[in-house]
């Protein structure tokens, strides 16, 4: 009896009988979610079923110092990317399958220290626009055409690049995702358009063109819609500088005869002369707050950098020197300002306060240093330099330390600009 009840509840695996599959892997959250362009964010990746894990990507590339702590965490660093936005967070399993967390991590162009440099180079014998990410890591043409792209300039979301280019015959504003695809014309115009500069809020583009026969300052919509010439003067107007709330332009004309700067609302209504002066007065600069206008004169009988209330008021000189002073650049909280003199027998870069106060020489190098680019977050400027023998863009602290030669390539690298944020 029981033997009987020993085989009777014997159980035999028959091979129509069904295996279980392995629980699933899921990729539930990423910790932080945030991070710059140059990568090496710590983060925390949570999920369920992190067992015999094979790989662990964000936006398709490896994460850095990959570490299982358990079936449900994984530590390491973010890759670099070439673009900003949110990517997929995927992890590989050799038992589990694959677990994607869609959009789980985002970066952030500029963020931080790092983020990208966007530039123009003659390296394949044209001008092109490049980017690369701060250290100099990450190089690739963003243009990739036989004619000349250049002047670009950086959408206030990093997303996306406006630039002019000749590639349909004549001078054209092109825009471009930050990561290369999507170009397309948005002036369409047989006109010369050159300069774009977006609007802080990224709605609109302002641009020169000869359109009507002279430079005049145009606007359109950032899809190239509803261009209308914002100036309308016989003069020629040139240098669009929009005020950081967006509701108006400076620019520099000569319909006065000489060189003066205007200031105009967004909608064309408005304008009048800032300057008011007989000398040549050039190149406006706002200060991030909106309430102050940067910007360099011959005045003086040299060129200097100057700055005004923002209606015009107030104007004074701020570097007092015999020597050349030029393009002035606020800092992004407004404190400083760098500007390029010639005032040491060459070209350099220096600093000061925004009262002028404080100067100090930024790069003391033989060779010659020139254009200024403030990191968004104020912690390190770009520039371009001739000290290894040609144009290469540098790096270097706000304080003028650690000046890095980012390039480092043979042929002409300028015009070095990093996003607004």
């Amino acid at each position: 009896m029981l033997a009987g009840s020993l085989v009777a509840t014997l159980v035999t695996l028959g091979c129509n009988d069904v295996i279980p599959p392995p629980p699933e892997l899921t990729v539930t959250a990423v910790n932080p979610g945030t991070g710059p362009l140059a990568g090496g964010t710590s983060v925390m990746i949570t999920g369920t079923n992190f067992i015999n894990v094979t790989s662990v990507t964000i936006g398709g590339n490896a994460l850095g110092s990959r570490t299982v702590l358990s079936a449900t965490e994984i530590t390491g660093t973010t890759p670099t990317a070439t673009s900003p936005g949110a990517k997929d967070v995927v992890v590989t399993s050799s038992s589990h399958g694959s677990g994607t967390c869609t959009g789980c991590f985002s970066y952030e162009s500029g963020s931080g220290a790092g983020g990208q440099i966007a530039f123009m180079s003659l390296r394949d014998g044209n001008w092109e626009i490049y980017e690369m990410n701060a250290d100099g890591s990450g190089l690739w043409n963003l243009t990739s055409s036989p004619a000349d792209d250049a002047i670009q300039s950086w959408s206030p979301d990093g997303s996306k690049i406006a630039f002019a280019t000749n590639r349909d015959g004549n001078w054209e504003i092109y825009v471009v995702n930050a990561d290369g695809s999507g170009a397309r014309n948005l002036t369409t115009d047989p006109g010369y358009d050159d300069r774009p500069v977006w609007s802080p809020d990224g709605t609109k583009i302002a641009f020169v063109s000869q359109r009507d026969g002279n430079e005049e300052i145009y606007v359109m919509n950032a899809d190239g819609s509803g261009a209308r010439n914002l100036t309308t003067d016989p003069g020629w107007d040139a240098l669009p500088a929009w005020s950081p709330d967006g509701s108006k332009m400076a620019f520099a004309t000569n319909r006065d005869g000489n060189w003066e700067l205007y200031v105009v609302n967004a909608d064309g209504s408005g304008a009048h002369n800032l300057t008011n002066d007989p000398g040549s007065d050039e190149r406006s600069a706002w200060s991030p707050d909106g309430a102050k206008i940067a910007f360099e004169t011959n005045r003086d009988g040299n060129r200097e950098i100057y700055v005004m209330n923002a209606d015009g008021s107030g104007a004074h000189n701020l570097t007092n020197n015999p020597a050349y002073d030029d393009l002035p650049a606020w800092s992004p909280d407004g404190s400083k300002m760098a500007f390029r003199t010639n005032r040491d027998g060459n070209w350099e870069l220096y600093v000061m306060n925004a009262d002028g106060s404080g100067l100090l020489n930024l790069t003391n190098n033989p060779a010659t240093d020139w254009y200024t680019g403030w990191s968004p977050d104020g912690t390190q400027i770009a520039f371009v330099s001739e000290r290894d023998g040609n144009e290469e863009i540098y790096v270097m602290n706000a304080d003028g330390s650690g000046a890095t030669n980012v390039t480092k390539n043979p042929a002409r690298d300028v015009y070095a600009t990093w996003p607004p944020r």
